[in-house]
């Protein structure tokens, strides 16, 4: 026997179309690991079209969408936000960029950088390359999806488009010089 075969023996039955609305669908995706190629997977939830990637259609919008409520991971755990609120008090500028302000990996860090540095403001880098889970906890913590983000006096400014709209227009000086004498 095959062990795709053993492992279709091992699934829980789908509820069937008929089948009441208070039985809940039973997931397997949890064990698709198991299989152990990418073309088993798929053979495996493509093999009854009354599926659409292991969930029952009847419990999927006709966008193809999954009905129901779900629980977002979230990132930014205690312990994290209290780390990130230390960092960003800690000094008057903080960046959390790709890179560092002596080795910017992306462009629009580096844009954020040559503007920090022709302000001559002292600033502290925070590369988020280093660390996934900080990476993905500011995003949460800012409500900000992209990066540089530029924090002043403890509080989030701005991305790149941000800070340099603020440079051109004289508002980023002014915030600068009120936090620093601050």
């Amino acid at each position: 026997m095959s062990s795709l075969a053993t492992f279709q023996l091992l699934l829980p039955p789908f509820p069937s179309s008929s089948s009441s609305s208070s039985t809940k669908p039973t997931s397997f995706l949890c064990l698709l690991p198991l299989l152990t190629s990418p073309l088993q997977r798929r053979a495996h939830l493509n093999r009854n079209s009354q599926h659409f990637h292991g969930i029952p259609l009847e419990h999927r919008s006709k966008s193809g969408r999954k009905f129901g409520s779900f629980r977002c991971f979230s990132a930014l755990s205690p312990e994290l936000k209290t780390t990130i609120d230390k960092v960003v008090t800690s000094e008057k500028v903080v960046l959390f960029m790709k890179g560092s302000k002596d080795f910017p990996q992306c462009g629009f860090s580096h844009t954020v950088v040559q503007i920090l540095k022709s302000l001559n403001v002292p600033f502290e880098t925070i590369n988020i390359l280093e660390n996934e889970l900080l990476r993905q906890g500011l995003k949460e913590y800012s409500s900000w999806p992209t990066f540089p983000q530029l924090y002043i006096d403890g509080e989030f400014f701005g991305g790149c488009d941000i800070t340099v709209e603020a440079y051109k227009s004289g508002e980023l000086l002014e915030v600068l010089e009120k936090a620093m004498c601050s």
